[in-house]
């Protein structure tokens, strides 16, 4: 049984890091598309980063907000996906989804984990 399950959201200020997990089980991260959504206040889902399977010359690509902010990466001996909030700012600010697939096919779908950057 497929199952993602995200942790690590938080109420936080401005500044500073934070680091979202993604625990999966059921298949192995390393052998997959992952990818990392955000739906932020009365916006639209959007895809932040995504990592390809193991193997690739050039895994990971990200979503225009996240160039340069957020880090994705990936833990095969854990079994774990991590996106790094770099730098948080209020825009920051959603629900964070953690999925098995590309950014326009996804298999399956975490449940997703509250950042909210305040203040």
């Amino acid at each position: 049984q497929v199952q993602l399950v995200e942790s690590g959201g938080a109420l936080v200020q401005p500044g500073g890091s934070l680091r979202l997990s993604c625990a999966v089980s059921g298949f192995s991260s390393s052998t997959s598309w992952m990818t990392w959504f955000r739906q932020a206040p009365g916006k639209g889902l959007e895809w932040v980063a995504f990592i390809r399977e193991r193997g690739h010359f050039d895994p990971i690509f990200y979503g225009d907000s996240a160039k340069g902010r957020f880090t994705i990466a990936r833990d095969d001996a854990a079994n774990t996906l991590y996106l790094e909030l770099g730098s948080r700012k209020p825009e920051g600010t959603g629900l964070y989804y953690c999925a098995k697939g590309a950014p326009n096919v996804v298999d399956y779908w975490g449940r997703g984990t509250q950042v909210t950057v305040s203040s």
